[in-house]
């Protein structure tokens, strides 16, 4: 199976690093990547400019975002019967107790707090798509519609 990521992320060196890490991979996948929540909402529901994409396997999702943040994603995911068994990894730079709480009363799968060097944000992005695309088994997703 070919792992489909969807990153959601405003933060184009956070969007570097994430695919750069992942480009090291030897699992197969694809990305792809939105830039705000609305976006993010767009893409899981085919509407728009996504209506022939591929419904995601997994979703790293930053909570600060613009047009609609990544709690209010994460709702929309975790309240949608075609797209809740899709696992949501918070990635951000919130370190911040609420976030975290909040983010796991709204299901998310994993709480993760962006590293700031390099290396480290490559490492736990490789740990990441190891879990999820070696040791975890997810089911193969369909089209939404």
């Amino acid at each position: 199976m070919i792992m489909h990521i969807l990153v959601v992320e405003d933060n184009d060196g956070d969007i570097l690093l994430i695919t750069e890490a992942l480009a090291l991979s030897k699992l197969q996948h694809e990305v792809s990547v939105v830039k705000n929540g609305q976006s993010a909402i767009d893409f899981l529901q085919q509407q728009h400019e996504y209506q022939t994409v591929k419904a995601p396997n997994l979703v790293l999702l930053d909570i600060n975002l613009p047009r609609r943040n990544g709690h209010e994603v994460l709702h929309f995911i975790k309240n949608s019967a075609f797209l809740k068994h899709i696992p949501v990894i918070i990635l951000t730079t919130s370190s911040s107790e609420k976030d975290m709480l909040a983010s796991y009363r709204n299901y998310a799968n994993c709480y993760i707090t962006k590293p700031v060097e390099a290396q480290q944000f490559e490492e736990v992005i490789t740990g990441i798509e190891q879990f999820w695309g070696s040791i975890a088994n997810l089911p193969h997703n369909q089209v939404n519609k």
